[in-house]
């Protein structure tokens, strides 16, 4: 018995030690590959036409609006919160209660564990390992990079990951010439990249889209992220 409780104690010790020197090298280093890429490869492997495209750029060559539209349209409270936004969590729990819908809550930092260090899936064991990454990234990683890391990483379009490849595919530019409103299409299609068109958009992308551009304008044009900073720093103190 009591070597089984080392043999997994040792188990657990290593765990830590490989996954927190996993994410801290990704603080610094590119992204090259995900799971999520490899199972989309692996789904399409029949498909002579199918590749996937990825292209990392570093944040300053990817357009500021950008940044605001996926944080209006998926996690508003990306600043404030430290990985989850619990208020999100409890409301999407009573619509589910009373809905066959099921809504999510999960936050541009859940997302990023997930699409960078785990598969996809709704299993406890996965959710698990979700808060697990999660806390680390928002532990070991600035809000600026958790944003880097998911504007790279994201799926958007079937066999399209981060935002250099979205822009060229969908609006043949770079992602530092994207308009707000081709910031807004590509936050509007990240419920279901594979299945929603960022241009042309359907008439319930337009709709999306216009209502993400409407939290843009609410939320000032810009991202401040000195200004929670600073807030974190005083509560701290």
């Amino acid at each position: 018995m009591k070597k089984f409780t080392r043999f997994i104690l040792k188990i657990i010790f290593w765990f830590i030690v490989i996954t927190v020197l996993w994410v801290t090298a990704y603080r610094f280093l590119p992204v090259p590959y995900t799971p999520l890429m490899a199972i989309r490869a692996y789904e399409n492997k029949d498909d002579d036409q199918f590749e996937i495209k990825h292209d990392w750029v570093p944040r300053k060559y990817i357009a500021p609006s950008m940044e605001l539209a996926v944080v209006c349209s998926e996690d508003q409270n990306f600043l404030k919160h430290h990985g989850f936004d619990f208020g999100a969590i409890e409301k999407a729990m009573e619509h589910n209660k009373k809905s066959k819908k099921v809504r999510g809550a999960s936050t541009i930092s859940q997302q990023t564990a997930k699409n960078v260090f785990l598969w996809q899936g709704r299993n406890w064991v996965r959710k698990g390992f979700e808060v697990y990454f999660t806390f680390l990234i928002e532990l070991i990683w600035p809000k600026e990079r958790i944003m880097e890391v998911y504007l790279n990483s994201i799926e958007m379009g079937n066999g399209v990951f981060g935002v250099e490849a979205a822009s060229q595919y969908w609006f043949t530019k770079p992602a530092s010439k994207l308009t707000k409103s081709n910031a807004a299409a590509l936050a509007a299609i990240l419920p279901n990249p594979r299945k929603y068109r960022a241009n042309p958009p359907t008439p319930y992308i337009q709709g999306r889209v216009a209502w993400t551009l409407q939290q843009m304008r609410f939320h000032g044009g810009s991202l401040n992220y000195d200004k929670y900073k600073d807030k974190d720093a005083t509560t701290k103190k």
